[in-house]
């Protein structure tokens, strides 16, 4: 009798037991094949290249492989489509967060729905650099700014499409500054036109100007990030620079499918703020052009808020409408 009772209860905890925690197992036991990083910009990128470096650590940490795969082109949206297609935990999306938290002021249809990003992991913030022609003798963004209300629609300006375009744009309207947007397709060709002063600001990520900056023929006159960039320690940020309206990170981050259990997202966030902070990795990261800032899902998510609502202040003064139909 006591035998048979103590089998009963020995049955019953093993039930409840199974009944209660089957997902917090299938937590535990992720990955159970490979794990895939989309990501919406080419090879050699500094996102691709972070991707990369974050994949290799990450396989041997989960014991699986960690698959890179480029999808480029249409505005982050052949990616994002990519991600949200798989419907897979699996299945993760390495992306600047400007790729898409701009989409809505230039889409008026989107085949995702933003909840289907959840933040998992801040990786770093992509170091986007303010910079002018040599040759033009403009030394911060205040004389810019004086030139362009003293030679009113004479200067020419372009900057990276969607979010940094949005802050861009807004800013210089708010400030009174004339200065004509040429729009570009090709960043090779913008950059090329700024070192030879046929326009006189570019605002895009460091890493493309940068060979034109050692050449010697591009001065960076400020960075719109929030914190100093250690790999250019002498430039300031737009806010030190006396403009803050030209302030916006560039964050990057890690992003899982809208229903990834916060668990299991807290976790593989823990890992990833692991690599991205080993300072092998993290050397290799800023030699991109980046700013390694590793945080979880709670801060990160904060983060993307903040940025939309700046985007949103800057569409807004530069006279741009949320189109997106909800």
């Amino acid at each position: 009798m006591h035998r048979r009772s103590l089998l009963a209860i020995a049955a019953l905890g093993a039930l409840t037991v199974g009944l209660s925690t089957p997902a917090l197992a299938q937590d535990q036991i992720w990955p159970q094949r490979n794990v895939r990083f989309i990501v919406p910009l080419g090879p050699g990128s500094g996102v691709d290249i972070t991707a990369r470096l974050l994949a290799d650590r990450l396989s041997a940490k989960w014991g699986k492989p960690v698959v890179v795969e480029n999808k480029p082109g249409g505005d982050a949206i052949v990616a994002i489509s990519a991600f949200t297609g798989g419907n897979d935990d699996h299945t993760l999306l390495m992306a600047p967060t400007s790729t898409f938290t701009a989409h809505p002021y230039l889409h008026e249809k989107l085949p995702y729905d933003a909840r289907d990003l959840l933040p998992i992991a801040r990786v770093s913030n992509t170091v986007i650099a303010v910079g002018v022609p040599v040759s033009a003798g403009i030394d911060s963004v205040s004389d810019l700014i004086a030139r362009a209300k003293a030679e009113p629609g004479k200067l020419n300006s372009a900057s990276a499409t969607g979010a940094n375009d949005f802050v861009v744009t807004g800013y210089l309207k708010q400030a009174g500054a004339d200065i004509t947007r040429v729009p570009y397709r090709d960043v090779v060709q913008a950059i090329n036109d700024l070192a030879e002063d046929r326009i006189q600001l570019y605002v895009a990520a460091f890493a493309i100007m940068r060979p034109q900056v050692q050449a010697g023929k591009v001065k960076l006159i400020a960075i719109t990030n929030s914190e100093r960039a250690p790999s250019l320690p002498d430039v300031p940020t737009a806010k030190e620079a006396g403009h803050p309206g030209l302030t916006i990170d560039g964050l990057v981050g890690l992003f899982g499918p809208r229903d990834m259990p916060k668990e299991l997202r807290d976790r593989v966030a823990a890992d990833v703020i692991a690599a991205a902070g080993d300072p092998e990795i993290a050397a290799k990261i800023t030699t991109t052009g980046q700013i390694v800032r590793p945080g979880g899902v709670d801060e990160f998510a904060r983060e993307i808020e903040v940025q939309i609502k700046v985007i949103s202040d800057a569409a807004a003064a530069a006279g741009v409408k949320r189109i997106l139909q909800n």
